[in-house]
């Protein structure tokens, strides 16, 4: 069983984190999807509060899927919508692609990387977080009381990591030194996106313009790969948006998601 939590009433809105993040990080934008949405915020396998991931026949996309759908059967959710920031954009993605959504957003979306030392580029930046995360444990509860280091710790992956609280940037540290076994799995059995998504199914792939872990170049990548999509600017954020800018994030949560959107596509 996957740690999740429910908010809200209406379409339901699946959200799905990034590697080494967990589910808190969607909190800043909760309270606006929760007066529109029936948000569904869960922990990834091997991250948060959620068992450890297991890969079964050295699988890790298929072992991913199965947890999710395993999520939607424990919640009864039939084609919910859904969104994902880098890895849990990926999922999205995948999920579009094998009918299991209605419709899907994307923030940053691990998938549309030109090439091996694209990639390369990526896991080394993750190396070095993970590395200084637990490196900097000891230290991090006193250095974060100050916005302007939290501004600078987490600089890689926020634009405005000075507007996360104390408390909540500490844990977010603490969660990924905890996901470090998963990510280790996750990353050798990375390729970029190439599956078809149903024409029914639409699409959003937004950008944070400050993304200093899937360069915005990706951006373009994922226009001439996607056509079809819906591509937006998340203007003065970064790879994780949802802190930078929560309004600017749940706007296009909820435009991704509207049923009239889906209908219309449809």
């Amino acid at each position: 069983m996957l740690a999740h939590e429910v908010h809200g009433s209406g379409e339901p809105l699946v959200l799905v984190h990034g590697l080494t993040h967990r589910r808190q990080a969607w909190y800043p934008v909760l309270d606006q999807l929760a007066e529109r949405r029936r948000v569904v915020l869960f922990d990834l396998p091997g991250h948060g509060e959620s068992p450890d991931l297991v890969v079964h026949g050295g699988d890790v996309q298929a072992s991913l899927r199965a947890a999710l759908e395993g999520l939607f059967t424990e919640l009864d959710l039939d084609s919910p919508h859904i969104a994902g920031n880098s890895l849990g954009g990926r999922i999205a993605l995948e999920a579009a692609a094998d009918g299991l959504v209605r419709s899907a957003t994307t923030l940053s979306p691990a998938a549309f990387w030109w090439g091996a030392p694209d990639f390369l580029y990526v896991r080394t930046v993750f190396t070095w977080l993970t590395t200084s995360a637990n490196l900097m444990a000891p230290a991090v509860p006193t250095l974060a009381r100050s916005p302007r280091a939290r501004r600078v710790m987490g600089a890689m992956v926020s634009d405005r990591s000075d507007l996360i609280p104390h408390d909540v940037f500490v844990d977010d540290l603490r969660g990924m030194r905890r996901a470090i076994p998963a990510m280790k799995k996750i990353f050798p059995a990375a390729e970029p996106f190439a599956a078809a998504v149903p024409s029914d199914v639409p699409i959003t792939i937004a950008w944070g313009e400050h993304d200093r872990i899937l360069l915005p170049y990706h951006a373009a990548i994922a226009r001439r790969r996607m056509p079809q999509a819906h591509h937006v600017w998340l203007r003065g954020c970064g790879h994780v948006p949802m802190a930078d800018d929560p309004g600017q994030v749940a706007r296009v949560l909820l435009e991704g998601s509207a049923p009239a959107h889906a209908a219309q596509v449809g």
